[in-house]
């Protein structure tokens, strides 16, 4: 793993903390898409090296909705940049993690991502992300 990549944060109403966090970091948001695959709406901020990403389900059925009932909003993940998704999700795998994608996912700000359930990571959802190449 390379560097922390990003914390994601679930909140409710993403204009609402799209706001509040305009004002904390004294800058917007560089980049807001939808996943729908995931059933999330995003925004990025950029804080020094490290980014904030910002996460509102767009349905009652998507992860981020289920966090938000059973825990509020708060810290959702935290991303660590890596170089190959996939070597890292085998090296893992044979260290007993428990990844909850078999193959990795496209997320959000042109990466492919795979997840780690917390049971398997010290209670904490951790985030694999690889830049997008081309032919990926």
């Amino acid at each position: 793993m390379k560097k922390i990549e990003h914390i994601g944060i679930a909140v409710k109403n993403l204009e609402k903390s799209n706001d509040l966090y305009s004002k904390l970091f004294n800058s917007s948001p560089y980049k807001m898409e939808e996943v729908a695959s995931e059933g999330v709406k995003t925004s990025f901020f950029q804080v020094g090296e490290s980014k904030i990403e910002l996460l509102e389900a767009s349905n009652e059925n998507s992860a981020i909705a289920k966090f938000i009932a059973k825990k509020g909003e708060g810290v959702h993940h935290i991303a660590y940049d890596v170089e190959d998704i996939y070597a890292e999700m085998d090296r893992l795998r044979k260290e007993g993690f428990q990844l909850l994608n078999e193959q990795p996912k496209y997320g959000a700000d042109n990466k492919l991502v795979c997840f780690i359930h917390p049971k398997s990571a010290g209670g904490v959802l951790i985030e694999l992300c690889q830049e997008r190449k081309e032919d990926q």
